[in-house]
This record gives C-alpha cells, structure tokens and sequence, in this order.
C-alpha cells in the first residue's frame, strides 16, 4: 500500500483518524472522567486551603521518572554490550549444552531487554508500601471489576484487528515486527521472545494503567493524561502510525483501568494485540518459522494465520454480541432494585 508507506499519507490518515476516534473516545469514557474529576475536588477539599502540593503525586512523577531513566540507561543495548554480555558469554561457554551463546546471542539480549524492564517498570511498587503505607495491590492490580466490563475488551479486539490486518501490509511494519529477528528462525526462538514480550506488557500495564494513575489520581482525568505523556514517548522509536496510535492508546487504557479499576483488561488487550502483530509481519513478509528449535529438522511452517486472525476476530464478536445482550436483559432488573 503506498499510501500508507508515504511520510504525507501516514500524516494525513493519523490526523484524519485521531479527529475521527476523539469523539468517541470523549463520548465513552465522559462519565469515568467526571467522576475521577469530582473524586479529586472532594481530595482538594480535604487538604482546605493548605499547599495544594500532593505528596502521592509528587512520589508518582519522581518515581516514574526514575523508572523510565534506569530503562533508557540501564536496559540499553550498549550498556548490555559493554558491562552485561561479557557476563553472560562466560555463563553460556561454561555451560554450552545449555544455552549455545553463538546461536543464542540476540536471544540473550532480549531476555535481559525484558528483565531490565520489569525491573524499573516494578520499581515504585516496591517503594510504595513504604513511603504510603498502602497495599500495592490496590494499584489496579486487584480482579475485581474485571468480569463486569469484559465486554470493553471484546471491543476492543473487534475495532483493532481490522485495523492491524490494513498497517500490517506496510514495509515499516514488516521491518519492525518481531522486535527479536530471530523469531522467525525457530519456534521455541518464537516463545520464548513472545513470553519476554507479554511479560513485559503486564509491567507496562502495571506501571502506567497500575502505579501512575493511582498515584496521580489528585489530578483527576489529569492523573491519565500526564500519563499518557510518557507512554507516547516510550513507542518514539516504533513505526509512526504505532506510535501515534499510543496517543489513543494511553487515553483508551488508562480510562479503562480507572473505569474497571483494575489493570488486567488492558492486559489481555496489550497481549493480545502483540502477538498478533508478530504473526502478522511474519506472515506477510513470509518468514514464519519452520523449524521447532534451530537445531531440529522437519517443516513445521504455520499457513493459517489470517484465519487464526479472523477467527478471534468473530470468536471477539460473538462474545461481545453476547454480553451485550446480557447486561440489556439486566439493566430493567437493576432499575427496578434501584427504584
């Protein structure tokens, strides 16, 4: 598609779809923000006519942005390469039958690429008992709620895959995705990168939709928007459209959370949305592995990815047909106990 793989096109289909999605955005998650608005004038009213500085979102942003620095420094590849890999190498010679480090060189650094940041991404939550006194998993990380609104989640997945079978036809797409090249050479180079890579969605999740809005919440919608911020900044390096879609992306969750309050709808999105977009680029750039480990014979290449793809896709559509139906058939009930 060369509209898409134009600087200008992708430009003009970005705004164009960014003024078409904020209505929407606006009109769906209008009464979560005004309850998070009216939440955080009751906090204001407590504190009276003291300082209007709030210490829980003055320990959010310093521990954000210490987290976000340790992964820019710490959870790079030239600090892997100058003061981690000798390490590693010298584990892997000693140890050759189990991990080959000639075969497994990239793989290495991408597991440390996902351990560096869990680690950050986890930080604040290992702070935060101390200086609150608070149970970290009341930072969204509780269930409940989640049952309620799956069906948001099943919306989810119905409007985005579309939309990721259209950009997964781009050559910076194709470039980009899967992150850990070697993915296409093996299947267990395969899952092993795609358990690093959920892995470190949870923490994402557990991070921004987790520590920074529950920590931010004085702000009220506020609290989601200074985090949708820096979660922009974390996709700079990713395709464009990818990464003006995190603008969405990070109202959408973040709202998300707060309306379930809970963490793990956006999760299974995040999740979910990822792997499918690596099958995807392996599927349209024709490198989907065909080998179970890159040692192994036999062809074991997988042919049926766009109708695994769709199969969710209407497996999602049912689903949220489904449960829509349901809350309609209890909604009467509900206003009646109500009244």
């Amino acid at each position: 598609m060369f509209f898409l793989d134009s600087p200008l096109g992708k430009l003009a289909l970005s705004l164009v779809l960014l003024a078409a999605m904020a209505p929407v955005v606006v009109w769906f998650f209008r009464g979560t923000w005004a309850e998070l608005d009216a939440e955080a004038a009751v906090l204001q009213e407590k504190r009276g006519r003291r300082p209007a500085l709030d210490t829980r979102v003055l320990a959010t942003f310093l521990l954000g942005a210490l987290s976000l620095l340790l992964i820019n420094f710490y959870g790079s590849r030239d600090f892997y390469d100058g003061t981690v890999q000798p390490f590693v190498q010298r584990w892997c010679e000693q140890h050759p039958r189990i991990v080959p480090f000639g075969t497994y060189r990239d793989l290495c650094y991408r597991v440390f690429w996902g351990v560096s940041r869990y680690v950050s991404y986890l930080l604040p939550l290992a702070v935060w008992p101390f200086l609150f006194k608070e149970n970290p998993l009341d930072l969204g990380l509780r269930f409940r709620g989640f049952r309620e609104h799956a069906w948001i989640y099943l919306l989810c997945l119905v409007i985005v895959i579309p939309t990721l079978v259209v950009v997964s036809y781009t050559r910076e797409f194709n470039r980009y995705y899967p992150m850990y090249g070697g993915a296409a050479r093996s299947w267990l180079d395969f899952g092993v990168w795609e358990a690093v890579y959920v892995g470190q969605f949870l923490c994402i999740e557990v991070f921004f939709r987790g520590f920074w809005l529950r920590g931010a919440r004085a702000l009220g919608v506020g609290a989601i928007f200074s985090m949708m911020v820096p979660y922009v900044m974390i996709h700079f390096q990713k395709p464009y459209l990818e990464a003006c879609g995190a603008i969405v992306a990070g109202v959408v969750l973040g709202s998300l959370s707060m309306k379930t309050g809970s963490i793990w709808a956006g999760f299974l999105i995040h999740s979910t949305v990822a792997i499918l977009m690596d099958l995807l680029a392996l599927h349209q750039s024709g490198r989907m592995p065909a080998s179970l480990t890159p040692y192994a014979g036999g062809h074991y290449k997988f042919a049926y990815t766009l109708h695994v793809l769709w199969a969710v896709w209407a497996v999602a559509l049912a689903g949220l047909l489904l449960l829509l139906r349901r809350r309609r058939k209890r909604a009467p009930a509900a206003q009646a106990r109500g009244q």
